[in-house]
């Protein structure tokens, strides 16, 4: 019998590729846990896992479960580095794409011009054939120029072909003929039809998505494919569970037909970790903040539930309206702060923190590899808030003499010192990532005082007290290997699968049985595909949602059901949580009819799920932590001299106020003046504000 179970998650990120290893004695239950982290390695992302394994000392043959989190797809999209897709559509409809939507973000520019189609007008073919949005055929598909479309997109270099007709969120047996009939005259050509992404309506978005999945799928299942053999060569014996936007994972097959479904792995992973961690401390509200190397990302999680929805769009901005993507996504407001985040000073003489950022490569100035530009991570070095004597936990020596000299520069073009220049940098990356954590929490009708802000990533306990105090919020949890965070989110994951499908029915007496037949059948094709997988359908959980809407309304609020058969009784019940639900966010309700437009399944099954287990208070005393003090510049509180602590040698019921610094090989925690601090069964930093 195996002495250890080894449960390992890999998480690219766009500036590192972390690891975090959990070893479980079998007989005691006890864990012991190796992180890493390493350079990201484009384009071949999969050498950067490789190498995290490596450096964290893990032999791939004596691992049992490995889950994997990637940014090939949003890589894919962002720069551009995808194939050239050709898009097949309804007769009428080729231009649904270019068309878009009539919002203008920049609404006052005369000359904005929509962002780019992704598909260009000459390779975006029509067939005729129609269904009505019942699901009824009232014309039929004629594929006789099929064959000729195909010879055309040959003769382009097209290297994946995208299905999207009409109403086929409600009947899609249009596009498995086209898609069926492709691959008997095209074998080698990739191919995506909308019905097996997505299932509700809205024609340009389905659109988008289609052609979006179309436009990585080759490089992405490349990738996976690469990631499994390499994995194989060095005796790994199973096959990697991937991360997607949903804050589940799924099989290695299932998300290479549809890769997509990744585009928002990496943060996705790491808010349900936040969550998973807030049902363990008993903190079920969660205002969760990841800070890496590049972005913020943040994401309010309610009652320990993770807020899933489709409304996902990239390169939205105040200057376009961006590309929509309709897959379950994680809910959340994602900017450009990070340590990496370039300082620059505009033509105004005004400070501004990101979004451009300095990478891995060359990276910040006090990198030493080149970089010049001042980021955040410079001035929390200058201000001593970063141990320059051991700096990315000693692995690299902190070129200070590169980051002084970038923040000096700062300082000349706003006629201040460099210490105010760092200062400044600091409150505005603050204040920027203050304005995201609103958009999730104040914004929609929470109030941040109501939850504890749990941080994350190299950068989340640098500044989450600063921006704790200035929301209000009363507590701040710094996770247990923070750097890692979203690793180990992945190991807290089920596999886990959402279907959302377009059904149309006023929520009056008699509706239930409709309803209740919608949601059915699609928990039994659930079960059907999973069973297809070898899973075990009393292993299958289902979790039923509903999207509601006000008549006449365009958009929905979606509301989770009662477990149970949806009869004609509960009809009034599920009415009146709508309405509570409506009020809570926008703060009002109508006395007017209320309609289901799409119902959302969830359907997630255990697979090597980690069980953590509390350590019982220590008894020993803070003070065989310490490391030493140094002088710290708070910003707004001013200089302080600070008491260090080694965050390895910090143990369960350990107690201390600040000012304080608390160093670990991959982050660091900054503890402001009179902050009280405990350290709990799980290893977690308790920072009461």
């Amino acid at each position: 019998m195996q002495k250890n179970t080894i449960r390992v998650a890999t998480d690219v990120g766009g500036t590192f590729t972390d690891l975090v290893c959990f070893k479980t004695d079998t007989e005691t239950g006890k864990h012991s846990i190796v992180t890493a982290k390493t350079d990201t390695t484009p384009p071949d992302f999969e050498t950067g896992v490789l190498n995290v394994l490596e450096k964290g000392r893990v032999d791939p043959s004596e691992v049992d479960f490995l889950a994997h989190g990637t940014t090939v797809v949003i890589n894919s999209i962002t720069e551009r580095k995808g194939v050239k897709v050709g898009l097949i559509t309804t007769k009428g409809f080729r231009d649904s794409l270019e068309i878009a939507r009539g919002n203008r973000p920049d609404f006052f520019n005369l000359h904005y011009q929509k962002p780019e189609p992704f598909v260009p007008r000459y390779l975006r073919r029509e067939l005729p054939g129609r269904m009505s949005y019942r699901g009824e055929e009232s014309e039929p598909l004629d594929m006789s120029l099929l064959p000729k479309i195909l010879d055309s997109f040959r003769d382009n270099g097209v290297e994946a072909v995208a299905v999207c007709f009409l109403h086929s969120y409600a009947n899609f047996d249009h596009e498995k003929m086209v898609i069926t009939k492709i691959k008997q005259l095209w074998p080698e050509v990739a191919t995506v039809a909308s019905h097996q992404i997505t299932r509700e309506w809205r024609e340009y978005e389905r659109t988008s998505t289609t052609v979006l999945s179309a436009y990585v799928q080759p490089s992405a299942e490349k990738y996976l494919r690469k990631l499994a053999s390499g994995l194989k060569d060095k005796g790994f014996k199973g096959s990697p569970y991937i991360m997607q936007s949903n804050c589940g994972v799924d099989s290695l097959e299932s998300v290479a037909r549809t890769p997509i479904t990744m585009v928002e792995s990496g943060p996705a992973s790491g808010f349900w970790g936040a969550a998973e961690l807030g049902k363990l401390i008993n903190e079920p509200n969660v205002l969760a903040l990841d800070i890496g190397g590049t972005t913020a990302k943040c994401s309010l999680i309610e009652n320990g539930q993770v807020r899933i929805m489709t409304n996902y769009w990239i390169e939205r901005d105040g200057k376009s309206a961006g590309y929509p993507i309709m897959v379950p996504v994680v809910d959340l407001v994602e900017i450009g702060n990070g340590g990496g985040s370039i300082a620059w000073v505009d033509e105004f003489s005004k400070l501004h923190v990101g979004p451009q950022s300095s990478g891995a490569i060359p990276g910040p100035a006090a990198y030493g590899k080149g970089g010049i530009e001042a980021t955040t991570t410079d001035a929390n070095l200058v201000m001593g808030r970063i141990n320059s004597d051991y700096f990315c936990g000693g692995s690299i020596k902190a070129d200070m003499k590169a980051s002084n000299s970038a923040l000096s520069k700062v300082g000349e073009k706003l006629g201040v010192s460099q210490i105010e220049a760092a200062r400044g940098i600091i409150r505005i990356a603050n204040n920027n990532m203050i304005n995201a954590l609103k958009l999730v929490s104040l914004n929609r009708g929470f109030d941040p005082r109501d939850f504890v802000l749990v941080a994350f990533g190299g950068g989340g306990g640098m500044h989450a007290v600063a921006l704790a105090q200035e929301l209000g919020v009363k507590k701040v949890v710094i996770p247990a290997a923070a750097s890692v965070f979203s690793a180990w989110g992945m190991m807290m994951s089920d596999l886990r699968r959402d279907y959302f499908i377009t059904h149309l029915v006023d929520l009056i007496a008699g509706s239930g049985v409709s309803i209740e037949a919608a949601f059915s059948t699609v928990e039994s094709q659930a079960i059907e595909q999973f069973e297809s997988e070898g899973l075990d359908r009393t292993s299958i959980t289902f979790t039923r949602y509903g999207n509601f809407r006000y008549k006449d309304q365009e958009h929905t609020t979606e509301v989770r059901l009662s477990g149970g058969v949806i009869s004609d009784e509960q009809i009034s019940l599920i009415e009146a949580d709508f309405h509570k639900t409506y009020e809570h966010e926008y703060t009002y309700r109508l006395e007017v009819g209320v309609e289901l437009v799409g119902i959302h399944v969830v359907a997630t099954s255990e697979v090597g799920k980690l069980t953590m287990k509390e350590l019982p208070n220590q008894g020993i005393n803070e003070s065989v932590a310490r490391k030493g003090e140094r002088e710290v510049d708070y910003a707004l509180e001013g200089i302080h001299q600070a008491t260090l602590y080694d965050g390895d040698k910090l143990l369960p019921g350990m107690e201390f106020v600040g000012p304080a610094i608390i160093e670990d090989s991959g982050s660091t925690t900054v503890i402001h003046p009179n902050n009280k601090v405990y350290i709990d069964g799980y290893a977690n930093i308790h920072i009461e504000v």
